[in-house]
């Protein structure tokens, strides 16, 4: 009997892993050039933000189908981290989400649509990261 080739799957999780990260930079890189460049670059033309916005979208389904990758190739106990962190980004995003929507329908809150979306996004980020963090501290 022969055992695994430790080797080969941990290349392999390297392999997917810098994938991630070039895919993760390319989606952010292509982000700030949607979102910076009609002002800074290209002087609000129409045609130049769409090309942009089309590139950022391409760049995200790379950084998707590489996620995706990733979470195939990595060992069954960071799967299982990675799989709980989501679950739980997931639901904080769901209730978090609708309850700011139902607290500015009801005119509780101001809506601020840039801000309102950058510190979402910010949240759930902390949130991953953390859960994350308190995942790998648990299987220690």
């Amino acid at each position: 009997m022969q055992a695994p080739d430790q080797t080969g799957h941990y290349r392999d999780e390297m392999k997917a892993s810098a994938g991630l990260a070039v895919w993760t930079l390319a989606w952010v890189g292509t982000l700030a050039l949607a979102v910076f460049g009609p002002e800074l670059l290209w002087d609000s033309q129409p045609v130049a933000s769409w090309a942009a916005v089309a590139t950022n979208v391409a760049a995200g389904t790379g950084l998707i189908l590489a996620h995706a990758r990733y979470l195939r190739k990595i060992d069954e106990l960071q799967r299982k981290i990675n799989l709980d962190a989501l679950a739980i980004t997931l639901g904080v995003g769901y209730v978090v989400g609708f309850a700011y929507m139902a607290a500015s329908i009801g005119d509780l809150i101001a809506f601020d649509g840039n801000a309102s979306i950058a510190l979402f996004s910010v949240l759930l980020s902390v949130i991953y990261m953390g859960t994350i963090v308190v995942g790998n501290l648990r299987y220690r």
